[in-house]
């Protein structure tokens, strides 16, 4: 049978040092469609190479601005990534092979081998990591949020066995700048929401993080890796309701 055509939609802002490994993980794709954040770096000139379709956008937030890639697809099928994301050859196969099958689902998730200053983190509740990545078109759709994107399919969903490679937080300066960054955001929706933090956001929340990821999820298995994981997302937890609790005094 002939296999359906699939659009990949990538969102970038000056991504030059992720960029191309994830092109050329794709390079098979019927279209590639990037929505650039008017980047400053080589994204572009990098993106021009393997032919991608670029369409530059102001930035309307993570999940606003994969919708908008998704709409200017012009295939069937959608297979959503970020810049620091590889498709391998198993996973490429097992996508081909369930399409030859004749009975794709709508959607199918597929799991996430998340790399933590270079190593593959597989506890700490960052193995497998499911998301929603490969959907129809039609079916498919990002939930409006400030933060932690989730994509939905209005349809049958199958799970993926062969997982995506995800490089992400190279430095733990990357990881402190992002966790800056996404805590705001999360702080922000929370606020939209009537939400407030009290003492026990401050103190027991950031301590049952640390002890979810290291304890219950097996983080020590890691070694020194997880406690600095874990440690890195006790301290998200306190500046996200820290950042709310600043919200809510401003607001009196």
């Amino acid at each position: 049978m002939t296999l359906p055509k699939i659009s990949v939609t990538i969102i970038t802002h000056n991504e030059e040092e992720n960029i191309e490994n994830c092109l050329k993980s794709v390079k098979w794709a019927d279209e590639i469609v990037v929505i650039d954040s008017f980047s400053a770096d080589k994204t572009l000139a990098i993106c021009k190479k393997y032919k991608a379709r670029i369409i530059k956008y102001k930035w309307l937030g993570y999940s606003k601005q994969k919708n908008l890639a998704i709409d200017n697809a012009r295939n069937e099928w959608i297979l959503s990534l970020d810049a620091d994301e590889r498709i391998t050859k198993e996973l490429l196969d097992e996508i081909k092979k369930e399409f030859e099958r004749g009975d794709a689902a709508d959607g199918y998730y597929i799991a996430r081998k998340n790399f933590f200053l270079g190593k593959w983190i597989k506890h700490c509740g960052w193995y497998p990591d499911y998301n929603l990545r490969l959907f129809k078109k039609t079916k498919g759709r990002f939930i409006e949020r400030e933060v932690h994107e989730r994509a939905e399919v209005n349809g049958a969903a199958k799970y993926l066995k062969h997982p995506m490679e995800h490089y992400t937080y190279k430095t733990l300066s990357d990881f402190i700048s992002r966790l800056d960054r996404y805590s705001t955001l999360s702080a922000m929706e929370l606020h939209k929401k009537g939400k407030r933090a009290g003492w026990s956001h401050l103190t027991i929340r950031p301590l049952s993080t640390f002890l979810k990821m290291y304890f219950f999820k097996n983080g020590f298995l890691e070694g020194f890796y997880g406690i600095l994981l874990s440690g890195l997302y006790a301290f998200y937890t306190f500046s996200k309701y820290a950042k709310l609790w600043e919200m809510q005094k401003k607001r009196r």
